[in-house]
């Protein structure tokens, strides 16, 4: 038994001897984008700060546009500049099309059974185009416009009551509750702010935004799993996937209860599909509850976040402000009329305003994660397959060598001559991402941005509160996938 023993192992060091020249003219040279230096273990997540699109940027600063970190044992490569994800995104869409299957996303979304975090393939097509065609597309969120005029009305006689009984308005509160109530109106087919279950609206899809924003350390160490539970992290998933599930689940039990109604609206269409197995799509009773939670959740706290944020910037610079009442104005005496989505469509100041808070504050500073699915070469450096990507867009808008040294400040004036469009194909601005992966809702959310802007303006001049004003209360961010206002915003409207 020795001599066999020591037989295997001769033989062994002479294979190795013999091998190693062969080994070594085959071995490929790996290429590597820099990275700051990493902690055992738990790699760079000790780099990242509560709001990491600010602390990767200052990382990018020192380490260049394109850096790979690790966050405990899985690649993280963080794409900070234009020319870097234009080659990312315009050459290998395809291969950077897929999502990482994240643990809080698949606790919230059923293993991203929607759109936004579902892993591309056949089912993402299919679901994608459903959205689309029964929902996000010019032609239907056209016909949504006299949803868009009433509940417009309804906040403005509230704004009204505030200016007339000179009283602070929370008018972050006003924003998420029209938005939430467009938003189920034409998905749901009534609005749901006034019901009990929706009492604590606003504090919930803040939890749901947060929780998806987070990096578990569970994540990317396993066996640190421990930590997110002493910390809360699992029951507070736990919870708001109980009270979201709760509302989607009466949501679809209402549409399955109601009869002969004169019209269908989204939920009822996801339904027939799901009965008829329509064109070949397979829509199961789970899915259709996250695909409305989707469109619920995309359709309202971006949308809010954006008009909560350029509202701000405009009370912040009233000099913009004023510009923007001269235009909407115009020559118009009856200041209590309705600024409707046709007389806005050729404000050219309106949208250069909107354009500039989407610049300065994007509703996912780091657009949504993506996953490589094949090795690819990108400026010289090799990234390999499993590595999740992330594209700092809010960094991208900021950059100096596109805005120039203004960059950090709000001027609308900057888009009035600029050819730059978020609609994807220029990549020193993708407020809503690029490629495959862009957001289908563009068409929605900037129709009632556009519209609910329109009127704020038109019929009231604005001021914050003197107690809940400064840089460091006005432009404090939330933490979060998406970044609102840390404070609500608080005004006095007054007539204009």
């Amino acid at each position: 038994m020795e001599m066999i023993i020591i037989s295997v192992c001769l033989a062994t060091i002479l294979a190795f001897l013999l091998l190693k020249p062969l080994l070594n003219r085959t071995a490929v040279k790996v290429n590597l984008p820099p990275s700051p230096w990493r902690v055992p273990v738990i790699g760079n997540l000790h780099q990242l700060s509560l709001h990491p699109h600010r602390s990767l940027r200052s990382l990018s600063h020192r380490y260049g546009p394109l850096m790979l970190l690790h966050f405990g044992r899985v690649p993280i490569l963080v794409v900070s500049s234009s020319d870097v994800a234009h080659d990312l995104l315009k050459t290998y869409d395809l291969k950077v099309a897929n999502r990482p299957q994240l643990k809080v996303v698949n606790k919230l979304f059923n293993g991203g059974r929607e759109v936004a975090f579902s892993p591309y393939g056949e089912y993402w097509r299919q679901m994608k185009s459903v959205c689309i065609i029964h929902l996000l597309n010019k032609k239907m969120v056209q016909s949504f416009e006299k949803v868009r005029e009433e509940e417009i009305s309804v906040m403005m006689e509230r704004v009204e009551k505030a200016s007339s009984d000179s009283s602070p308005l929370n008018l972050s509160e006003l924003l998420i509750t029209l938005t939430s109530d467009v938003t189920s109106r034409v998905s749901f087919g009534r609005k749901h702010s006034n019901e009990e279950s929706m009492s604590d609206f606003k504090n919930q899809v803040r939890k749901i935004m947060e929780l998806v924003g987070e990096y578990p350390v569970s994540e990317y160490i396993p066996c640190l799993a421990w930590i997110d539970k002493i910390r809360g992290l699992d029951d507070k998933t736990e919870e708001v996937s109980k009270n979201f599930g709760d509302l989607m689940d009466k949501v679809v039990q209402e549409h399955l209860d109601s009869k002969d109604k004169p019209t269908m609206d989204f939920v009822d269409i996801l339904l027939s599909f799901e009965r008829q197995n329509k064109d070949g799509i397979e829509i199961r009773r789970s899915d259709i509850k996250f695909i409305i939670l989707d469109m619920f959740l995309g359709g309202t706290a971006t949308t809010y976040a954006l008009l909560e944020w350029t509202m701000t910037e405009l009370i912040r610079h009233p000099e913009c402000m004023k510009k923007l009442q001269d235009e909407i104005c115009g020559d118009e005496t009856k200041l209590n009329i309705y600024r409707s989505q046709e007389e806005v469509e050729d404000m050219k100041y309106l949208k250069a305003v909107i354009k500039e808070g989407l610049r300065l504050h994007l509703p996912f500073p780091l657009l949504v994660p993506r996953l490589l699915t094949e090795d690819v070469k990108l400026k010289g450096y090799d990234i390999a397959a499993g590595t999740q990507v992330i594209i700092n867009a809010w960094a991208i808008q900021r950059d100096t060598v596109t805005w120039g040294m203004d960059a950090e400040e709000f001027r609308p004036e900057r888009h009035l001559d600029s050819p730059l469009d978020f609609r994807g194909t220029n990549f020193e601005y993708i407020p809503f991402g690029s490629g495959r992966r862009i957001c289908p809702g563009i068409g929605f959310a900037m129709a009632l941005v556009e519209v609910t802007l329109a009127n704020l303006v038109n019929r009231f001049n604005w001021r914050m509160d003197v107690r809940f004003s400064g840089d460091e209360y006005d432009l404090a961010e939330a933490p979060g996938i998406d970044v609102c206002r840390k404070f609500p915003l608080i005004v006095f409207p007054s007539n204009a």
